[in-house]
């Protein structure tokens, strides 16, 4: 295909995209209508593009969506500002990136629009560089692994220079390599030049324009600087701050640099040489420069692992503090897809020097994936225990590896030889590999790249051997293939029996419009072209080999690489299709953070393989639990309103002896067990559809029937609380089971809840049940529920101007805390009383609530005696005519058990103050 057809289709792709609808996704007969006027319009214009292909990549274009983002955020000492920015300032460097996003990278339209929002929604939570008087923001964004948030972060840097930061640092990981590869993709989205051979945009005589440098020029210059450049050895240094020859503050200035406390302390004495200014302590600092600080891989060098927060901290932690701190505006945003080591961070830790701690204080964005992303859920499989929600069931991708310990045993070391046999488990990955550029060449993806992952041994030296074997063992293959009359019918009837043993049943699993049938004659014509282009390279510390993919982009690199460490975190594999991985690990960051095979495969998700050993793949599956667990719990802090350094996350400990990050990352993190035994788990998030609504009401009336049917009712006052003594624990869990709540109430699912109480009712325990229909007396709105008249009470919306948009109430408690005593008898109340009192005054506790906490109010209940707390809600503006049906609520109050089970987790120091001390809530009129 030759680079003018290349061209014509880059243009008809755009031309088809601008004339699709831009709000919806549009429907397949839209896209066919779009792509044959556009295939008329250039042919007229004599420019002929493939009409099939064009139809199948704008498809799969358009096919794409991605939701919002979320955050937990803190508007303490934040001041506003973006909305009134957007008006006043120009955008030049965001739209020349968005237009670049858009027409060369060719991103989907949704997750160009999703970037635009979610960078917005972070720069928005900085302060405006402009702003006046010392200020500083620090802030955590949480993707998954290959998910596009280098992607997210520089279109963030763009919008951040336009507004007026003038410095941005990059911290992009350990290791050369991966400074190199992110310093290259800054180049590409941002600076607009190749670095290595120019530092500023307005450079006479030498200028290498590359990435958004190639756009169609816009009348306005993009002056912008960068000391650092993309080669190997392009990292900042003592000789580097001698030749800059610019000045500072005029202009924006990009550094990508390596987390390494040397570098870091160049950077700070260098910007303190030229811009600092001494303090009225004597201190130097740049003022009226603000920073921005963007942290790759934030919970990788940059976490503080001593012991003791009082202590002088790690060498690379306090150096990025010391950074912060030598500037009187500066803003840090941490990017990482294994965010456990960064919620553990004490958030209250300061030291003399260097200042304060890394917690990201201001907020915490979630960034959901789009929905072509390959991830772990749909590598592995997501069991959800939520009958709500239905569970993910893995691709067929992972195949298993039973025959590699005597070739290379899992304890091995450094001088150790493989076996001189490769495992036929590896001979098959190879060959896989072969198949699959062979069918991606036989799908018209001829000038793609094409990687294998070989991740065996974490020793260089083992490395370097294991790649020789194959490479000799790929050279075996070609050869054979030339020779038409030795052994290559053998070796194409073997490939051809692997085909259609793995590769065609693997697509007939796909929808036809995510994976293209070819046929066995089509992919074997292209075997002998798709093997002359495979490389095998090591990718360690101590090689000379790179993955130069930015130098074959026209024509694609195909390449085997075996590597270890330096493949573990950050670098990207470009085309990635098949893994042989064999590299444990006992921790859920490095884990994931080792699965290079997670990203984007559009039109060859079904050609890609993970060999792997099924210990390995059970690791996986519970990892992928436990942080889908922890990204939910994040959205639904979000969803309540909550600020980071309200967040009590707890992480699910491993079965299969994990940990969930290094044991020095995690010095702040405490191991709790937890069941629902003296839990109160109470509903705060409600959906306000009418059919959730109507459905919620319809099951408290079918309840209340239930109750009356097997018991009196008590009713002390007109319109009040509305109680039954002695209810079965069926009738308990047939509720909750029926009941219907929002995606986002992670903490609270009824199912789950009802198990528990099923689970505990066959040792004897909370089989005496007290249910309560909680009715406010002074209501004026009092509401027939099955023949009972109660009062509603109000909750108060976390989010009052738009809960009505969103789709959902959300609120801060529904238990006003005295209900929860009802049930107790005088003793039992004394005792809780009694035991707050005697916490309050431990802890020297100011001021004490009129109420026991819950904690010690369940501490008191019989292992029998469960409560029910039901609140019908009054919805604010609801329906005039009254029809409208309040919300359900509920509150349960649990006992201590005896019997139960418990989950381990790891939870942070915020955690273990939640819900200690809680204040009155009356109903809110």
């Amino acid at each position: 295909m030759s680079d003018v057809s290349d061209d014509s289709m880059a243009k008809a792709k755009r031309l088809v995209l601008g004339f699709l609808p831009q709000d919806r996704q549009p429907g397949t007969e839209e896209v066919q209508n779009a792509v044959n006027a556009i295939f008329g319009l250039l042919a007229a214009q004599g420019e002929e593009v493939d009409r099939e292909l064009l139809f199948k990549e704008i498809r799969t274009l358009v096919a794409v969506f991605q939701e919002r983002s979320v955050a937990l955020t803190d508007a303490k000492g934040h001041e506003p500002w973006l909305s009134e920015a957007k008006i006043n300032r120009d955008w030049d460097f965001w739209e020349r990136y968005r237009r670049y996003l858009e027409d060369v990278v060719s991103l989907p339209p949704w997750v160009v629009r999703r970037l635009d929002q979610s960078s917005d929604d972070v720069l928005s939570q900085l302060e405006d560089p402009r702003r006046p008087g010392p200020w500083r923001r620090r802030g955590l964004v949480i993707g998954q692994v290959q998910s596009g948030k280098t992607g997210q972060y520089i279109g963030l840097a763009a919008k951040a220079v336009d507004a007026g930061y003038r410095f941005v640092v990059v911290l992009a990981g350990i290791h050369n390599d991966l400074r190199s590869q992110t310093q290259l993709r800054i180049d590409e989205g941002l600076l607009g030049f190749d670095t290595q051979h120019q530092s500023r945009s307005d450079q006479d005589g030498r200028s290498r324009a590359m990435g958004v440098g190639k756009m169609p020029s816009l009348v306005k210059e993009f002056k912008i600087a960068s000391p650092t450049n993309s080669g190997e050895k392009g990292d900042f240094g003592l000789a580097t701050a001698k030749t800059i020859n610019f000045p500072l503050g005029s202009f924006p200035v990009v550094l990508v640099v390596k987390k390494h406390y040397k570098i870091l302390e160049y950077v700070r004495k260098w910007v303190l040489d030229v811009h600092g200014t001494k303090d009225e302590n004597g201190e130097e600092t740049v003022k009226d420069f603000p920073m921005f600080v963007i942290d790759d891989e934030a919970d990788n060098a940059s976490i503080n692992t001593v012991r003791d927060p009082e202590a002088d901290p790690t060498k690379t932690n306090a150096a990025i503090r010391k950074l912060m701190r030598s500037f009187d505006k500066s803003a840090y945003v941490g990017y990482t897809a294994t965010p456990f080591a960064n919620i553990y961070i004490d958030p209250d830790a300061e030291h003399s020097e260097a200042g304060e701690d890394l917690f990201p204080a201001s907020f915490i964005r979630s960034l959901p994936s789009p929905t072509n992303y390959l991830g772990p859920e749909r590598v592995f499989g997501l069991q959800v225990d939520d009958e709500d929600e239905s569970d993910v069931e893995p691709l067929p991708l992972v195949r298993h590896v039973n025959d590699a310990d005597a070739w290379l045993p899992p304890k091995h070391k450094a001088g150790d030889d493989p076996g001189e046999i490769l495992p036929g488990s590896l001979r098959e990955a190879i060959l896989s590999f072969v198949l699959s550029c062979a069918a991606r060449r036989a799908r018209g993806q001829t000038k793609v790249h094409n990687s294998m992952l070989v991740h065996v041994t974490r020793f260089t030296s083992v490395q370097a051997r294991v790649r020789d074997q194959v490479d000799d063992h790929l050279r075996l293959i070609v050869d054979t293939i030339r020779d038409r009359y030795g052994k290559a019918p053998e070796l194409r009837a073997e490939l051809r029996a692997l085909w259609e043993r793995d590769f065609e049943p693997t697509t007939d699993c796909f929808p036809a419009d995510q994976a293209e049938r070819v046929t066995w004659e089509q992919v074997s014509e292209q075997l002998l072209p798709a093997l002359r282009k495979i490389q095998v390279k090591t990718v360690n510390g101590a090689s000379k080999d790179a993955l130069d993919y930015y130098e074959n982009r026209r024509n694609g690199l195909s390449v085997i690489a075996v590597g270890g460490q330096k493949l573990s975190r950050g670098l990207t594999l470009e085309g990635l299709t098949v893994s042989y991985y064999l590299r444990a690990s006992k921790t859920y960051d490095t884990l994931l953070q080792m699965g290079r095979w997670f990203g984007y495969r559009p039109r060859h998700e079904d050609l890609c393989r993970l060999y792997t050993t099924p210990a390995l793949e059970d690791a996986y599956v519970e990892v992928t639990s436990a942080t889908d667990e922890l990204r939910r719990e994040v959205e639904e802090m979000a969803t309540r309103g909550l600020t980071p350094t309200e967040f009590g996350l707890k992480v699910r400990s491993s079965s299969l002896g994990l940990t969930v990050t290094a044991p020095n990352k995690m010095r702040q993190g405490t191991k709790i067990m937890l069941s629902y035994s003296g839990e109160g788990p109470e509903t705060v998030i409600f959906k306000l559809a009418d059919r959730a609504v109507d459905h919620n009401f319809g099951e408290l009336e079918a309840l209340v029937r239930r109750l009356d049917a097997s018991g009196d009712a008590e009713q002390p006052s007109t319109n009040g609380n509305v109680k039954w003594d002695g209810v079965p624990a069926d009738v308990v869990a047939e509720f909750l089971t029926s009941y219907e709540a929002d995606r986002m109430a992670q903490r609270v699912r009824p199912r789950l809840i009802a198990k528990y109480i099923e689970q505990c009712t066959k040792v004897g325990e909370l089989d005496n049940w007290t249910v309560v229909l909680v009715g406010s007396t002074k209501s004026k709105e009092p509401m027939d529920v099955a023949g009972h008249t109660v009062g509603l009470v109000t909750r108060k919306a976390l989010n009052p101007e738009g809960f009505r948009a969103e789709g959902r109430y959300t609120i801060r408690r529904v238990l006003s805390p005295p209900d929860e005593l009802i049930g107790l008898d005088d003793g039992q109340k004394k005792a809780a009383e009694k035991a707050a009192g005697i916490t309050a005054n431990e802890q020297e506790k100011k001021s004490k609530s009129k109420t026991p906490a819950g904690p010690y109010i369940r501490r008191q209940r019989r292992t029998d005696q469960g409560l029910l707390l039901i609140y019908p809600i009054a919805v604010p503006d609801a329906d005039s005519a009254g029809t409208k049906a309040p919300l359900v609520g509920f509150q349960l109050s649990f006992p201590h058990s005896e019997y139960q089970s418990k989950t381990e987790y790891v939870a942070n120091s915020v955690w273990f103050q939640e819900d200690v001390y809680t204040l009155a809530e009356e109903d809110d009129e």
